[in-house]
């Protein structure tokens, strides 16, 4: 499995002031501790670092994704997002723009999500993405 890891487990799994146990940390940790390949993207890592301050956490962020292959979204990808948002919207599901693309990255390239945002799971009933599930 490949996993596909969402700001929403990063940002808990860099948080110094507490170690949190929530599955789908742990599960970052045991996949990047066996060496498994992790995926993200640069949307990703901007909204991170967007959320920490300072230099050192900057650095520290920077540091630790300079290892992760990033997935970068083509043409394709944003259309099909975009087909995405519209399809859930008509379904009654409120997706945002940056969530619909992470999903079709998701889907073009057989990632499984890894994440805690809830509104994934209901994207599910528009889309086939794969959400690790604990």
């Amino acid at each position: 499995m490949m996993l596909f890891v969402d700001t929403s487990v990063w940002s808990l799994a860099l948080r110094r002031d507490t170690r949190v146990r929530d599955p789908e940390v742990e599960i970052l940790r045991q996949a990047l501790d066996r060496g498994e390949q992790v995926t993200t993207t640069g949307l990703v890592l901007q909204e991170l670092l967007q959320g920490f301050a300072g230099p050192t956490a900057r650095d520290a962020i920077i540091d630790r994704f300079a290892a992760l292959p990033l997935v970068l979204p083509n043409r394709e990808d944003h259309v099909q997002a975009a087909e995405l948002r519209n399809r859930c919207r008509r379904s009654g599901i409120q997706v945002g723009t940056i969530d619909a693309l992470f999903a079709q990255l998701c889907i073009h390239h057989e990632l499984t999500m890894l994440t805690t945002d809830a509104d994934f799971t209901h994207m599910q009933a528009c889309c086939p993405l794969l959400l690790w599930r604990p």
